[in-house]
């Protein structure tokens, strides 16, 4: 595989490994999601300092209002966080 295939597939194991141990494989309950973050972006929530960061996670990500993150939906987040990321490495190049 490609570089870029290996990364997607990457993303969808993630996904997959932490969706369904809730509830339903096709998405991630508020639980799951905190789990994921927790494990896969440990820096992001900084969990002891903002209690509401994945109630307010989750209710940004949801798009279709369902109270949980389907796959549709986490990768609207990755990319976005993924293009943040690009934009602050670019800055941070050019100073």
């Amino acid at each position: 595989m490609t570089e870029l295939e290996t990364a997607m597939s990457m993303i969808i194991d993630v996904f997959a490994r932490y969706s369904g141990a809730e509830g339903s494989k096709q998405s991630l309950t508020k639980g799951e999601l905190k789990t994921l973050m927790e494990k896969e972006l440990p820096g992001f929530l900084q969990t002891g300092r903002n209690k509401g960061a994945v109630d307010k996670l989750l209710k940004d990500l949801d798009a279709n209002g369902d109270a949980e993150v389907d796959f549709s939906e986490f990768i609207v987040f990755v990319a976005a966080l993924t293009s943040t990321c690009h934009k602050y490495f670019q800055q941070a190049g050019t100073k």
